[in-house]
């Protein structure tokens, strides 16, 4: 991003933290682009599957960061972090409604292979990705339990898409910090969906 939109959001996100809640309107255009690329690397994992594209979900995740009463973020990086965060909630809040209207209601039984598939490459069926999407935000949920901060950069780095820098940035960590806790929140995640989706080894 050009040095003169950073320092332009910047100075909005300081009059957004001021109170002034006009400055939000302004916001969106210096950050709509870099939030459809947000949304567009969670829509490529959700080929085949158009209910929910890629601008819904831009909007749907500007409806509700603006109705946030007082924000608090820091800069452009802390700022997208919240987007990302925003955009995992409203993908695992659309999941859960279509998952819970075809299955009934119950916990996802998904085999760890499709999760995988379904997550990390793709081309697998809607409700596959609806049920391994479900099984992932649990395994988040828990994960948040034993350490926040893990939590927190799988959802910048899977999420966002957010570079290591970003991802530093955003959680005041260093860039070192980031890969370590990629790496070690990846290999938590996978033995816990190991345990919690019913894949045999």
């Amino acid at each position: 991003m050009p040095h003169s939109s950073s320092t332009a959001i910047g100075q909005l996100l300081q009059e957004l933290r001021a109170g002034n809640q006009t400055a939000f309107d302004d916001l969106l255009p210096q950050v709509y682009d870099e939030l459809h690329r947000l949304a567009g690397k969670q829509r490529h994992r959700w080929d085949g599957d158009d209910t929910l594209n890629t601008t819904a979900l831009v909007h749907e995740a500007y409806f509700r960061l603006a109705g946030q009463s007082a924000p608090e973020w820091q800069n452009r990086a802390h700022f997208l972090s919240v987007a990302a965060a925003a955009m995992r909630q409203i993908l695992i809040d659309y999941s859960k409604r279509k998952h819970a209207a075809k299955r009934g209601g119950r916990s996802p039984h998904v085999p760890l292979h499709e999760v995988e598939a379904a997550l990390l490459q793709g081309g697998t069926s809607p409700e596959v990705r609806d049920e391994a999407l479900v099984a992932l935000d649990d395994s988040l949920r828990r994960l948040e339990q034993m350490n926040h901060r893990q939590m927190r950069i799988v959802e910048c780095r899977f999420f966002g898409g957010m570079s290591v820098e970003d991802t530093a940035e955003a959680l005041g960590i260093s860039p070192a910090t980031v890969k370590r806790g990629w790496s070690m929140a990846q290999a938590w995640l996978y033995r816990d969906l190991t345990v919690h989706t019913g894949k045999t080894w």
